[in-house]
């Protein structure tokens, strides 16, 4: 990519990202972004077609970005906590992207994102899997529930005291390897 646009590019998000960690989607213009990035109108519809697809393109990226911290999908399969704790330990490093790019309104699609990374992930090693209903549920009852779980009671209870709960549940979802 062009240094030019990687520049652009990195000045867009930065500017995005300033103006949503105090707003919500919805009130956030491409005027108001352009001002803050110094660019013009223009440039920014080269890049995206609105405020929602640019917004659409960092939740993906960190959802991506979070997925890439599981490297081997079978402990997702063969060994579920390990698969849930790696998880879960790279949304807590992302945690404070997550908190601005999903606030509000944009909350349910980081759930939405993670699924759709996780299974490619998953269903790249284990084919077979794509069309298995228990694959299918299992991996969304596992994931999206371990992740709601400690997201919805670390800051009660603790990062430690949550994880172990996480860990123990997720065993419950483990295939032993045949």
């Amino acid at each position: 990519m062009d240094p030019r646009e990687v520049k652009t590019k990195k000045s867009i998000h930065n500017a995005f990202l300033e103006l949503r960690s105090g707003k919500e989607l919805e009130r956030i213009t491409v005027k108001e972004l352009c001002e803050k990035a110094e660019i013009s109108k223009a440039t920014f519809y080269l890049h995206y077609k609105d405020i929602f697809d640019l917004s659409e393109y960092l939740q993906k990226d960190i959802a991506a970005d979070i997925v890439k911290h599981i490297t081997d999908p079978e402990e997702l399969i063969y060994d579920s906590p390990l698969g849930c704790k790696k998880l879960i330990e790279s949304f807590y490093a992302h945690r404070g992207m997550i908190e601005i790019l999903f606030r509000g309104s944009q909350f349910s699609r980081l759930t939405e994102y993670l699924e759709a990374e996780i299974k490619e992930l998953v269903f790249g090693k284990f084919p077979g899997f794509r069309d298995d209903p228990y694959a299918n549920v299992r991996l969304t009852y596992q994931l999206m529930g371990s992740f709601y779980a400690f997201y919805r009671y670390e800051k009660s209870f603790g990062y430690d005291a949550v994880m172990d709960s996480v860990e123990k549940i997720s065993g419950l979802f483990t295939i032993p390897k045949q």
